[in-house]
């Protein structure tokens, strides 16, 4: 306990960044432990590269695209705080903490996890997904298991069936309605920061 309350007292606002992300103590410990081992220079802030030591993601075919949402365009190094919220759009949604409507939307919910995974997808942040965008991801995790004529016969289905103002992409509010039934929180994970 002592080692935790030690870590604890060298992050500030660390009361702040918990009630924000739902993560415990030692949830923030354990990130605080694994950024200082990716921050090799001791700079305080990651690099995109500074990722590359993290096999899961090294291994993940889109992982290029979730290193890269940890940086804002423009932005070339990302804070410990900055990493921690990344991070909890990863976490299982937090069914049990009360809504309080004066407070923001947690990190961690159904939305903002729809929103994280929808930039994944929208690359030149237009704020739409195009045939273009998804035929990149689809390839990305799809490699070589399927033909290209496969891969763009699911990107046209796909927008097709999720494109309900016909204008030939997916906004983020058709994203969210295509999913509404499937539950995210299976799909996402920090197993990556093992």
């Amino acid at each position: 306990m002592g080692s935790t309350n030690s870590t604890l007292s060298k992050i500030p606002n660390v009361e702040e960044l918990m009630q924000e992300t739902g993560f415990t103590p030692a949830h923030i410990v354990r990130l605080y432990d694994r950024f200082e081992a990716l921050d090799k220079e001791k700079t305080g802030h990651l690099r995109p590269q500074d990722f590359g030591a993290i096999n899961r993601l090294a291994m993940n075919p889109i992982g290029d695209r979730i290193i890269g949402a940890f940086f804002s365009p423009g932005q070339e190094t990302v804070d410990f705080h900055s990493f921690v919220r990344i991070l909890a759009h990863f976490r299982p949604a937090d069914k049990k903490r009360p809504k309080d409507p004066s407070m923001p939307e947690p990190v961690n919910s159904r939305t903002s996890k729809l929103k994280f995974a929808f930039q994944l997808y929208d690359q030149d942040k237009d704020g739409k997904i195009s045939r273009a965008e998804l035929l990149q991801v689809l390839r990305s995790m799809l490699e070589m298991q399927v033909t290209e004529e496969q891969l763009e016969s699911i990107a046209d289905r796909t927008i097709q069936e999720a494109d309900l103002d016909k204008d030939d992409a997916i906004s983020f509010e058709e994203f969210r309605k295509s999913l509404e039934k499937v539950n995210i929180d299976h799909k996402m994970s920090i197993r990556f920061l093992r």
